[in-house]
């Protein structure tokens, strides 16, 4: 190498290959795409070079040659890469034999770099590329898809999570409003990101930004354009029991100043490669803050909010307990699993049922020692309290399938968001009003 780091002429083979990427002479093995074999080497070039710049271009070299990949050819590397890069055993157990002799600031810090997998410091290299924070959430987005067949790869995601969560904590992200003057490339990603209500077209988004709406978005230095995750919000003049109106691109629009209620209407994590890295809770407190002082008789934050699986935890855990003869329990018998509309008018016994079904199923129904319920999750974690249930709230397709349309409110009261949050992490109990807890202890009984 020369002073600079980079490979001389007299380099090895593997350098003189990366040379000739350089130089735009292509590496592609004998069907057109580079192996997983061959990628895997490069990354170990990668962690040889020395110089920032070389290693910069490698980096790129490398990330190029990844996306040329096909899907089995990224397969074979995720497994090259789960059973590479690892900390050496004996330096690791060395390291923590002498931390456990002899505990110091000394030999903790060689057990914590005899520990750290060199797979951390390939990461860091690939992210000195252009483009390589984006090129490093779509590689995890990749793998992701993967852990479900091949949980041997968990290790290898908890390394990319590692360091991507320490790239996208709080202090690097950036709150951007979104209106009507934000570039269309951005709005463009907002209607094929939106996960909750989907937005259709530019007549529906357009509503969705009037003087009566708000649109807050999360962005990191490293992708400008690309939104994190997004809320959706309504200025309203009491806490809504409908989303109907909420998304209807006709609505009249609200003068803001008659606002006294914010309502939280759609939350949507865009970037599937940072699934599991929480920005929800920081989001919702700065819009929080930020809404306060636009609109500062504005008192009530709430949200109106799906509840995904109530229809399927129903399905498979709660209707079977029905007793015979009910007139919910016929009605579940005939109500299709498919069926995405409610065609006849829902009796009153079957109405009250489910709403009180839906009321235990968020307060009791777990997944360990937390709600099942991912929405619920969610929102108890950073302090809300459950609200109230509204019937027939969401009668599209998609609400009628996860919930026969039921939507959720849980409440935001600043004063208490502490206390709560408190509460939940501690003991896992969800904060609900009485008129939830008592809907729930009706089913019980």
């Amino acid at each position: 190498m020369d002073d600079t780091g980079t490979p001389t002429e007299s380099g090895s083979p593997l350098l003189q290959r990366i040379l000739s990427l350089r130089s735009g002479t292509v590496w592609r093995s004998r069907n057109g795409q580079p192996t997983a074999k061959e990628v895997l080497r490069l990354c170990e070039a990668l962690l040889s070079e020395r110089g920032e710049v070389s290693g910069a271009r490698v980096a790129g070299d490398l990330i190029a040659a990844y996306r040329a990949f096909d899907a089995a050819s990224r397969d074979a590397f995720f497994d090259l890469l789960s059973n590479s890069f690892l900390p050496d055993p004996a330096e690791a157990a060395q390291a923590a034999d002498a931390y456990r002799a002899a505990p110091s600031s000394d030999t903790l810090l060689r057990l914590q770099r005899a520990a750290e997998p060199p797979r951390h410091e390939l990461f860091r290299r690939l992210n000195l590329a252009p483009g390589g924070t984006g090129a490093l959430v779509e590689m995890r987005r990749h793998l992701l898809a993967t852990l479900r067949d091949h949980p041997e790869r968990a290790a290898l995601d908890a390394d990319f999570a590692h360091l991507l969560r320490s790239w996208f904590n709080g202090g690097f992200l950036t709150l951007q409003r979104i209106d009507w003057r934000t570039p269309a490339s951005v709005l463009e990603r907002l209607i094929r990101y939106e996960a909750v209500h989907q937005i259709q077209g530019w007549d529906d988004l357009h509503r969705r930004l009037e003087a009566d709406r708000r649109c807050y978005a999360f962005f990191h230095p490293a992708l400008p354009d690309e939104p994190l995750i997004f809320i959706e919000v309504a200025l309203t003049e009491r806490m809504s029991n409908n989303g109907r109106p909420l998304l209807d691109p006709r609505a009249p629009v609200l003068d803001p100043v008659r606002a006294r209620c914010a309502v939280f209407y759609s939350i949507t994590h865009c970037q599937d490669g940072l699934r599991g890295i929480s920005f929800g809770s920081l989001l919702i407190k700065q819009v929080v803050e930020d809404l306060k002082r636009s609109f500062p008789r504005v008192r009530t934050f709430a949200t109106l909010s799906p509840i995904p699986d109530f229809r399927k935890w129903l399905g498979t855990t709660a209707a079977a307990a029905l007793p015979r003869g009910s007139g919910l329990a016929e009605f579940l018998a005939r109500f299709d699993s498919r069926a995405v509309v409610l065609t006849d008018p829902v009796p009153a016994e079957v109405r009250s049922g489910l709403i009180q079904l839906c009321a235990y199923y968020l307060l009791h129904a777990r997944q360990g020692h937390v709600p099942l319920d991912s929405v619920a999750r969610f929102h108890l974690a950073n302090g809300a309290r459950l609200e109230r249930l509204n019937w027939l709230a969401d009668p599209s397709a998609v609400g009628i399938r996860r919930s026969f349309g039921i939507m959720a409110n849980y409440l935001y009261r600043l004063d208490d968001l502490e206390r709560n949050h408190e509460s939940y992490a501690r003991d896992h109990r969800v904060i609900a009003s009485r008129d939830i807890e008592r809907l729930a202890r009706r089913r019980a009984g």
